[in-house]
């Protein structure tokens, strides 16, 4: 994993085009490589108060968790929990461990939840045990962690993402466009 890749996050709003992988299969083939998932677990949980606090939902309240960790070329290099509100994604193919064809995204659009805006915060931070393990860090290495709350057009969050990387190949490449 020498190489540096750059993401940007516009795809991971806008819905694939119905046959087309979903955005993290698609970000990896068009630099030339192989993302892959495993779906760790999937289901309701009671939210982490951060969580809750993004969600604007109450403290204590359940949503619905789907936690992955990402592969690039067949390594580990990234832990994504993202979470919903119960009353989108309860009973959905969110709630459920298999994969989801044409991705979340895909899903969130065709259940009339199109994210439309995003925020995001990125911060370093040194990783917990099980971060490090799971993502086959040296003893001293930090990760990044990146918090990205989807909303819809009405300014409705619908999806909050926690996720987890290595620093080391990653560009997180952001565009910006006023007016």
């Amino acid at each position: 994993m020498g190489e540096e890749r750059a993401g940007t996050s516009a795809r991971y709003l806008a819905p694939p085009v119905r046959g087309e992988s979903d955005a993290w299969g698609a970000e990896s083939a068009a630099e030339g490589r192989r993302g892959a998932q495993r779906i760790v677990r999937a289901g309701e949980v009671v939210a982490p108060d951060r969580v809750a606090d993004l969600l604007l939902v109450e403290r204590g309240s359940r949503v619905v968790e789907r936690r992955r960790i990402m592969y690039l070329d067949g390594e580990p290099c990234e832990l994504t929990d993202t979470y919903y509100p119960l009353e989108i994604a309860r009973g959905t193919g969110l709630a459920a461990a298999g994969r989801i064809r044409g991705g979340a995204i895909r899903l969130l659009a065709d259940l009339g939840y199109a994210g439309v805006r995003a925020q995001e915060d990125v911060v370093a931070r040194m990783p917990s045990e099980g971060e490090r393990a799971s993502l086959s860090l040296e003893a001293g290495e930090p990760v990044l962690e990146l918090t990205r709350l989807t909303l819809s057009g009405d300014d409705r969050p619908i999806q909050a993402d926690v996720m987890v990387m290595s620093p080391r190949g990653q560009n997180l490449r952001y565009e910006i466009r006023i007016g």
